[in-house]
């Protein structure tokens, strides 16, 4: 199986002509670069576009039983969600929290598949002020109940001391200078592609952006190591492995909720330990988070 499409395969996988696979690049955001003057498309992004663009998926066939002490939490990794799903275990024994790391929009997906109780999202909206309402609207149909959970801040991760000089996104083109990247669907990567495409700079062509770890603190550890000179990741990271950060931006870290769960016990329960002096004092040792908007309920910007 070719790992790069040329317009022709293009056209043939999605069953239109080759001019119309131009306008899909410049009005659908079809993934693609161009290399020698010719038009190159990654197989892999292909696919995942054209997932993204499909609307009226079936209903789920599977659902989760009625709840009893099992809570399933899916989506965003992150370091304070770690922590506090191991302190709703210790603090509610006949109750387990489980947490599956697919993602922002594999939390999403997998709340519309009925799979999970809660996901953890922050996925950047193109306005580039909001997250994740549209996201979730798309998916699910419907605007579910929206918590925040935390705001967080996103950044480059950098060896201790910046020996290649990283300053900013921008110096990521230059020659030497290695890498090592998020997952598709990740909030984190959405952010970075963005990033990137602000600078003008395609990220194939870095060494190492296809080198896709699942954790934050995966990527911290691989700049740590010396194996990549940077990665996108939370300050949180930077803070527990003494590395250097550039900071990008604050990001607004959502728990989501299907209305007809919201009341569920367990997500009840999770969600009443946000305001706790036992969960704020989570963050003592943690750089990079923001607790001021923690446990209200989120609502679109009009």
């Amino acid at each position: 199986m070719k790992k790069f499409l040329s317009t022709k395969d293009v056209a043939q996988f999605l069953g239109v002509n080759e001019k119309m696979v131009y306008t899909l690049v410049a009005e659908k955001g079809l993934p693609a670069t161009k290399v020698t003057g010719k038009w190159l498309f990654p197989r892999y992004l292909v696919e995942q576009w054209l997932e993204n663009e499909t609307i009226n998926y079936p209903k789920p066939t599977i659902s989760l039983p009625p709840y009893q002490g099992l809570l399933v939490i899916t989506g965003s990794n992150d370091i304070l969600l770690d922590r506090t799903i191991s302190l709703f275990n210790r603090m509610h024994a006949d109750h387990l929290a489980v947490f599956g790391n697919l993602g922002s929009m594999g939390g999403i997906r997998a709340l519309r598949r009925n799979l999970c109780h809660i996901a953890s999202s922050h996925l950047l909206q193109e306005n580039g002020e909001d997250f994740n309402f549209g996201f979730a609207e798309e998916e699910l149909e419907q605007l579910p109940a929206v918590v925040n959970f935390c705001k967080r801040q996103q950044g480059l991760l950098l060896a201790k001391g910046n020996p290649k000089k990283i300053r900013s996104i921008a110096d990521l083109d230059k020659p030497g200078i290695k890498i090592v990247n998020r997952p598709l669907g990740t909030g984190t990567r959405l952010l970075f592609d963005t990033e990137l495409k602000k600078a003008g700079i395609i990220g194939d062509r870095i060494t190492g952006y296809q080198l896709e770890l699942a954790r934050h603190l995966d990527v911290g550890l691989e700049v740590l190591s010396g194996r990549a000179d940077a990665g996108p990741g939370i300050e949180a990271v930077a803070g527990l492995l003494d590395l250097d950060f550039i900071p990008l931006r604050w990001e607004r870290f959502d728990f989501i909720v299907l209305k007809d769960r919201f009341f569920e016990k367990g997500v009840q329960l999770f969600l009443g330990l946000l305001p706790e002096a036992a969960f704020r004092g989570l963050t003592q040792d943690l750089k990079g988070y923001d607790l001021s908007l923690c446990a209200k309920m989120i609502f679109p910007r009009k």
